[in-house]
């Protein structure tokens, strides 16, 4: 997957080469993106895999006891705000992939015919609206080399975290997005 090495998302090296060798880590890292700061939702699945102790997999993840999951996402330090809820929401879209994907996430977009097909499929993952899907395609075509035919129609229009190419650009991001709920702006 990796046309690049590293998606520079957070503060951690570590956790930005996960980000950009792993789909499923990507994926995860976008679910958890909600109701959380960027960058510590991009932690997430390195944090997860570490205290794993093992790489990311998601018929593992599909597997594990929901309780022992959801002790995982509680920390501390929580990997995301709502660890209850989005540790289900996690094993949800692990078992989506399991069963859609035999367990291969980059299948998701390597198998996808082009753009629409793959926003569909993004769309049909637990967790993922229109809005997170149109996000992920741009992550996919801008900062991975992933291209389907017609991607750019098909991403998101507004910024986002696909136009973030150094950790510096999180915080401008954010003050976008600040300043775009302030003026009632939405993604579609």
């Amino acid at each position: 997957m990796a046309a690049v090495d590293a998606l520079h998302w957070t503060e951690n090296e570590d956790a930005n080469r996960l980000l950009a060798v792993d789909p499923l880590a990507l994926l995860m890292g976008m679910l958890l993106d909600q109701q959380f700061p960027m960058e510590r939702a991009f932690f997430g699945p390195f944090l997860l895999s570490q205290r794993l102790g093992r790489d990311l997999d998601a018929a593992d993840i599909a597997s594990i006891d929901e309780e022992e999951l959801i002790t995982l996402f509680k920390g501390p330090p929580a990997i995301h705000r709502f660890p209850g809820s989005m540790a289900k929401r996690t094993q949800s879209l692990c078992q989506f992939i399991v069963d859609e994907y035999r367990g291969d996430a980059a299948q998701i977009w390597t198998t996808a015919s082009d753009a629409a097909e793959l926003l569909k499929r993004l769309k049909a993952l637990p967790g993922y609206g229109v809005a997170k899907s149109r996000i992920f395609v741009g992550i996919l075509g801008k900062r991975l080399q992933v291209a389907p035919a017609g991607w750019e129609e098909a991403a998101a229009d507004w910024p986002s975290i696909a136009d973030v190419a150094a950790f510096e650009d999180v915080l401008e991001l954010r003050e976008k997005k600040r300043a775009m709920k302030e003026a009632g702006e939405t993604n579609a």
